[in-house]
């Protein structure tokens, strides 16, 4: 089995879940026999090997390889050569759909063979400029699609579907999409049209969606307007091959650590995470609360933290990777994930990896496989607070809780995900 997989971020290069959940369904597809060649924007000095090829789009040149290429060159004539190609930044997504996906592969080809020799820019970010990256995206995912030496693709979140479905247009090969989260996870009711739109767009045109969690695939049908038995749910893993030394803990005897780990954006409901913790803290004192994260609601957090006269108990570290991770799981006494809106959510996974007892919001895909671990409403503060003091003065509780998650975990892994979408892959192949 043969997969062309499109995704935009990946380790150690990652701003969230997306990237941790790309890498594991990567490795557990290839321990399942699975030829993988992975594209990314760019390669950022990441290699692969003779079972996990990566391509970097931005690397993507010498198109007259692929010999559909040079046959649909050979035939066409000068007055279709001379053809004028209008950049992608410069249409709207009904345009670019319209365009990129109909019959106009040798003029879309032939002006990339003469500008910049055939590079298109990127940078993988999520900057101004990521709409404009994504259609160019697209562009890269009919190249390679012109090369046909793949039995599936498979695309991951909404910035890779323009290119999953134009390399499925252009190789009629099936179309997979991977849905991590969708634009009502992270926008709530004020959705982004541009981007909802590009969302349905590949969910219409996939052969199967893949969804995290069934709360992500409830979305997708109610939302979306996709069939139920288009969508198969694979819910993701954790590593746990991680290392898993026990560090140097500073902190005062007795002190309790509480962490939030994530983006600080309304998705992840870090607004409710420090409503609770003014509730812990007038009735514990001997407690600290740690905001691990960026975003665009961390100056909020920061003023209404100075308002409740905490900041001394309230520490923001701001964006953590690597070592530093797993140092603060280490450190933590209770983990909190009071999302919002959270398809599926690998974090909880990583704090259980150290022992530390979670707290997770019902409105989750994570707390469908983790039957033990306690569960609030987002918007139930009082709950919340009540349930963190329950665990931070009550060590024989937190760790019973701790070790009943852990054992719900047992049978949860990167590879049993990895076999469960090769089914899917087999169950569609051509």
């Amino acid at each position: 089995m043969r997969v062309l997989m499109f995704g935009w971020e990946f380790p150690p290069f990652i701003s969230g879940g997306l990237g941790t959940a790309s890498h594991g369904i990567a490795k557990g597809l290839v321990n399942n026999g699975v030829q993988l060649t992975f594209v990314l924007p760019t390669r950022r000095g990441l290699q692969g090997d003779d079972k996990f090829k990566i391509i970097a789009a931005d690397e993507v040149h010498k198109i007259e390889r692929y010999s559909k290429v040079i046959q649909a060159l050979s035939t066409i004539s000068k007055k279709e050569i001379k053809k004028e190609f209008t950049i992608a930044p410069y249409f709207t997504s009904e345009d670019y759909v319209e365009y990129f996906t109909t019959n106009h592969d040798v003029v879309t080809l032939k002006k990339i063979i003469k500008s910049n020799k055939g590079l298109l820019h990127f940078t993988g970010n999520y900057g101004k400029d990521l709409l404009d990256e994504v259609y160019r995206y697209g562009i890269i995912g009919e190249i390679l699609g012109f090369g046909n030496d793949f039995d599936i693709i498979h695309a991951h979140d909404w910035l890779t579907y323009y290119a999953g479905v134009a390399a499925k247009r252009s190789s009629g090969k099936p179309l997979v999409i991977h849905v991590h989260a969708t634009e009502f996870d992270r926008s709530g009711e004020h959705v982004n049209q541009t981007v909802y739109d590009i969302e349905r767009f590949g969910m219409e045109n996939a052969d199967k969606i893949i969804a995290v969690s069934y709360y992500t695939k409830n979305i997708i049908v109610s939302r979306y307007g996709i069939a139920p038995e288009k969508v198969e749910v694979v819910h993701n893993a954790v590593d746990k091959t991680r290392k898993l030394e026990a560090f140097g803990l500073k902190k005062k005897e007795g002190e309790k650590i509480v962490l939030f780990m994530g983006r600080i954006t309304m998705q992840k409901g870090p607004d409710y995470f420090v409503e609770a913790a003014y509730r812990v803290y007038r009735k514990n004192k001997n407690v600290r609360f740690v905001m691990a994260g960026t975003g665009d609601m961390l100056p909020r957090m920061i003023l209404r933290m100075a308002k409740l006269r905490m900041l001394d108990r309230f520490h923001f570290t701001g964006f953590l990777k690597g070592l530093d991770v797993e140092r603060m799981y280490a450190m933590s006494d209770v983990y909190v994930m009071p999302s919002v809106s959270e398809p599926f959510g690998i974090a909880p996974f990583e704090a259980l990896l150290y022992d530390v007892p979670i707290i997770i919001s019902k409105q989750s895909g994570i707390s469908e496989v983790l039957p033990h671990a306690l569960k609030i409403d987002f918007w139930d503060i009082n709950k919340m607070a009540e349930l963190i003091l329950l665990l931070i003065e009550n060590e024989q509780i937190a760790k019973d809780i701790a070790d009943k998650c852990k054992d719900d975990m047992k049978n949860i892994g990167w590879d049993n995900a990895g076999n469960k979408i090769k089914q899917i892959y087999e169950s569609i192949k051509s």
